[in-house]
């Protein structure tokens, strides 16, 4: 791909070698990291961050694919930054006294709410994942992370840099967090038994509310050395269920001591609390966890995308749910005590017999409960593989989104599938329908 142009700096890429691999869409390091910056921390000088949309805008070509594809994401990324931002300054503007002053405010303070509104929006993504640790729910921590930038927001006077400005906005998340918690009672409990099924072993929990999170808001590939070990904390389902067991204070202290890396003392300012109550708090959580988490994992963090040998896994367990309906193909991927759960779905299935009489009846075209045919895409969830199933309902053309199977995978074999509802495509940058 020489010749092709640097998307930060216009200068002529390197080429590729190999096969295997993307191709390089910056010159250097340096430009990589420059472009990486910008786009992780962006500037709250709101006209120079429409100059930048528009300078992006300009040069807008969709040849060649990558330097269009670069262009485009950090042009849609900035948009959508800006209309963060003007989101947050007018949002105020609906909770004002009818009494005060109609008087157009000074040009100076419109401009001063508006680099506060961008400070804040900078810190939009790690507490959205802070918040979903907390719930374990997307759709709850999107809107939890809109309850945190109006408190930041309405209590911006209240900030006097006795920590830093992060450190301050994780309080206010937190907190916002335990008052969600407070409100909605969230307490696992085991799946009740399905009638005429010989399912393997006890019932796993039941946790309706769980949903899953898209890699691509986790991490970056091009982030610093730091900001890798950030995005590659624990987002995995085994810690997000065995954390739901804890009491919201265990949780919140269990996050930020033990995931986020905090210092006890850090975390009890932050909780406004002492640290030995920290202390004693990790004492008690973190043997719950144990107990919940697989004997494998009680190391929580995940040092690695989805290796080679899970995204060959991935593939087959495409394959052989098509509509074909490899079912040899699919037993030889799966564990003998296979697990597959469907939040919010009451339905369980627990051991690979068990496990294949469901799917061939779904399956087989000549089954009064035949379903479909199947096609998948690959995608990546919590820092698993996964796969974006679509459904053609017999005597329809189209595709239909209809669930997202994310896989847990131990010694080569598919030990867990949860199976998610498909309305969180989008965040997954995935279509709803194909062809």
């Amino acid at each position: 791909m020489t010749g092709q142009a640097c998307a930060k700096c216009g200068g002529p890429l390197p080429p590729k070698t190999g096969s295997r691999g993307r191709t390089a869409v910056y010159c250097s390091a340096a430009c990589r990291q420059q472009a990486y910056r910008s786009r992780r921390t962006p500037t709250s000088d709101v006209a120079t961050l429409i100059s930048e949309v528009g300078r992006v805008a300009n040069r807008l070509t969709p040849q060649p694919p990558d330097t269009f594809f670069a262009d485009l994401t950090t042009l849609t990324s900035d948009v959508g930054r800006l209309r963060r931002i003007a989101q947050l300054a007018l949002s105020t503007k609906d909770t004002e006294s009818p009494d005060e002053s109609v008087t157009p405010e000074p040009v100076t303070e419109i401009l001063d709410e508006v680099a506060f509104a961008g400070r804040i929006e900078q810190h939009q993504r790690e507490l959205r994942v802070h918040c979903y640790r907390m719930v374990g729910s997307y759709d709850d921590a999107e809107d939890l992370v809109q309850e945190t930038f109006l408190r930041a927001w309405r209590g911006r006077e209240g900030f006097e840099g006795r920590s830093s400005f992060r450190a301050w906005l994780y309080r206010i998340a937190t907190n916002t967090c335990l008052d969600f918690l407070r409100r909605i009672k969230r307490v696992p409990r085991p799946y009740d038994p399905l009638p005429g099924v010989d399912q393997l072993g006890g019932p796993p929990q039941f946790m309706p509310w769980l949903q899953p999170f898209p890699d691509q808001e986790v991490a970056s590939a091009e982030a610093e050395p730091g900001e890798v070990a950030e995005t590659r904390e624990t987002m995995e389902l085994v810690f997000l269920t065995a954390i739901q067991h804890l009491p919201p204070k265990q949780r919140a202290v269990v996050i930020l001591n033990d995931v986020l890396g905090w210092k006890a003392a850090e975390t009890a300012e932050l909780l406004e609390t002492s640290v030995a109550s920290v202390t004693s708090a990790l004492q008690r959580a973190r043997p719950t966890l144990r107990e919940r988490l697989p004997g494998r994992r009680a190391e929580w963090v995940r040092t690695a995308e989805p290796t080679e040998e899970e995204q060959a896994i991935l593939r087959r367990y495409m394959a052989a749910a098509t509509g074909s309906g490899d079912l040899r193909g699919m037993a030889e991927l799966l564990k003998e005590d296979v697990l597959l759960t469907m939040p919010p779905n009451p339905l369980w299935f627990s051991g690979r017999d068990v496990f294949l009489k469901f799917v061939s009846e779904s399956l087989d075209p000549a089954s009064p409960t035949y379903f479909g045919e199947w096609k998948h895409l690959p995608t990546r969830a919590n820092r698993l593989p996964a796969a974006a199933g679509y459904v053609r309902r017999p005597g329809t053309r189209i595709y239909r989104a209809q669930v997202l199977d994310v896989l847990r995978i131990e010694d080569g074999k598919v030990a867990e599938i949860t199976a998610f509802e498909p309305h969180l495509f989008p965040a997954f940058g995935l279509p709803l329908t194909i062809t």
